[in-house]
């Protein structure tokens, strides 16, 4: 194995580093998304009844203890409820706005590393076919079969490298993606609850 890797040259470092890269931010992901889930579930249990009871201080309290984008909204919705209705609606679309970017962390970077990637392999195949043509040029008809081989392993390697960080790298950023959006509609509906008994009305 390190041998294979090896003949893709100097390309396979950032290749390799964008492997590890992408591994950390989509394990980092998986567990984020699995524990806000069960949070905001949580979160959402005791603040209604809590509500419920008008007991504002225990829900500010829970909310702060969850710690999730949708906790946040919720107890700026607390926190400002004295506020007529449209100037609430203001303040807590404000702060929706500005917590969406908390799902999106390291989205934007994943999808970079997997361009990056494709482009790195892309490059070492480029590499590879030059330093196989400069050899049979070089050499006549055959050339130096090793530094030929050299050449070709090299254009291999990389471009079945950089495939390897990409395709992964593009699902699983398509896939968060959708949680984000997934996230972001459950989000909205606890809060539209919160802010249905805060007003008054029925939910």
């Amino acid at each position: 194995m390190f041998e294979t890797i090896k003949s893709g040259g100097i390309l396979m470092i950032p290749i390799i580093l964008c492997a590890v890269v992408a591994l950390f931010i989509i394990i980092e992901r998986i567990h984020y998304y699995v524990t806000l889930k069960n949070r905001d579930r949580k979160m959402m249990e005791t603040v209604v009844d809590c509500l419920e009871k008008m007991d504002y201080s225990t829900a500010e309290a829970d909310c702060i203890r969850a710690d999730t984008p949708c906790s946040q909204v919720i107890r700026t919705a607390i926190k400002y409820r004295r506020l007529d209705e449209a100037n609430l609606k203001e303040v807590v679309q404000t702060k929706m706005d500005s917590v969406v970017q908390q799902f999106e962390h390291l989205l934007s970077a994943l999808g970079t590393i997997a361009n990056i990637s494709t482009l790195l392999g892309l490059l070492g195949t480029v590499t590879g076919n030059i330093a196989a043509f400069n050899v049979l040029g070089n050499g006549g008809s055959m050339g130096d079969p090793s530094a030929l081989a050299s050449g070709i392993a090299q254009a291999l390697v990389t471009t079945v490298a950089g495939l390897v960080v990409a395709i992964p790298s593009i699902i699983f950023n398509s896939y968060f993606n959708n949680r984000v959006n997934h996230l972001i509609r459950d989000m909205e509906a606890d809060v539209t609850q919160v802010m249905f008994r805060i007003l008054g009305k029925e939910v």
